[in-house]
């Protein structure tokens, strides 16, 4: 066990633990005494790891209790060599800023590809906009990052050369230099970049649910269950589509997501995309709410951006008709301070 925290100390343990052949489990030094419990309840840090294994995470427990994922040296390597490919990495004019919680995957997943390819690291404990600015001037400046969306807005992202996205839904005006990646703890980071899989990794549909296959996924749990069938494709609980013209694939959102209103089925990232482009809209979630006529009624909770002045109704009713089909304009709006997130910027939709 690791306190996960964004300084060079974590770093050498990791390269410490890897040399002698030992895997980390890092811990959020952030969590109180009852959630730190919870993730070592599924960990198990006191029995042996298989040999080959080098990282056990937990995932966010957006759903509720936290899953330990066991990730091998093979699948970091895997997930360290696709990634890097697919940005272009050089090590030597590149370097990464790892300023996201490295206690879980996509704060990580940037030092260990870092110290996998020999590129150059620069590591910060937690988000600070005007460090991660400053980061991007420095002498050996910081040309790699990744963030969540959250942090997106909050600083100006040009002084990189590439920004790697993920951790919830993205914004709906990305800047040029700004990859949205799709993947989870399970699969060791990002797999799929702007819809494209990276090179090794297989995506289809089930049923309407995406399935991924490649080598840097999973082993199996701590608690020694494997969520890959034997073919070694594991259900991502997404629901998706997958474009054969394009090959890319749409994710809509978690098929328990999945809003019913008047017999139509409304996907909640897609309005939430839509009503986010409002000029008085900082933050929006929509969810089903029950409703005794429809069944269930599409709610739009709205931080807004100022909250002296906040969107209407009927304004995002409109709105959201200009782009989508009628029966997702929300029915209700619930003006609130704040969205429930964890440490990586998701949204929590079971705390709403």
């Amino acid at each position: 066990m690791v306190e996960a925290r964004g300084t060079g100390e974590f770093v050498d343990r990791l390269r410490r633990a890897w040399d002698d052949g030992d895997a980390i489990l890092p811990v959020d030094p952030r969590f109180p005494p009852p959630a730190r419990g919870r993730v070592l309840a599924a960990a198990r840090p006191d029995e042996p790891v298989a040999e080959g294994d080098a990282i056990v995470v937990a995932t966010s427990g957006t759903s509720g209790d936290p899953k330990a994922v066991v990730l091998t040296h093979d699948a970091v390597d895997a997930s360290s060599r696709a990634t890097s490919r697919r940005l272009g990495v050089d090590p030597a004019s590149d370097r990464w800023l790892a300023c996201l919680p490295l206690a879980h995957v996509g704060g990580l997943a940037v030092v260990t590809r870092a110290i996998r390819t020999g590129t150059p690291l620069t590591v910060h404990d937690g988000f600070d906009a005007a460090e991660v600015q400053a980061a991007t001037r420095d002498p050996d400046g910081c040309t790699l990052a990744s963030l969540v969306p959250t942090m997106l807005r909050r600083l100006d992202p040009a002084g990189f050369r590439t920004v790697v996205l993920g951790g919830s839904a993205m914004p709906p005006d990305l800047p040029a230099n700004a990859v949205a990646t799709y993947g989870m703890t399970e699969t060791g980071s990002g797999v799929v970049y702007d819809g494209v899989p990276l090179d090794g990794v297989d995506v289809r549909v089930v049923d309407g649910q995406v399935e991924l296959r490649g080598p840097m996924l999973l082993r199996c749990y701590r608690d020694g269950t494997d969520p890959k069938d034997a073919d070694g494709w594991f259900p991502t609980g997404d629901a998706g589509a997958w474009d054969e013209s394009l090959g890319r694939l749409h994710v809509f959102g978690r098929r328990d997501d999945l809003i019913v209103t008047g017999g139509e089925n409304v996907w909640p990232v897609a309005v939430e995309r839509v009503l986010a482009t409002h000029t008085r809209v900082r933050e929006v979630a929509v969810v089903g709410r029950p409703d005794a006529e429809w069944g269930q009624r599409v709610t739009a909770l709205v931080v807004p951006a100022d909250p002296a002045d906040p969107p209407t109704l009927d304004e995002l009713r409109d709105m959201a008709k200009r782009d989508l089909p009628a029966y997702t304009a929300p029915r209700e709006l619930v003006i609130v301070t704040e969205l429930p997130r964890t440490g990586l910027g998701k949204l929590v939709r079971r705390a709403l």
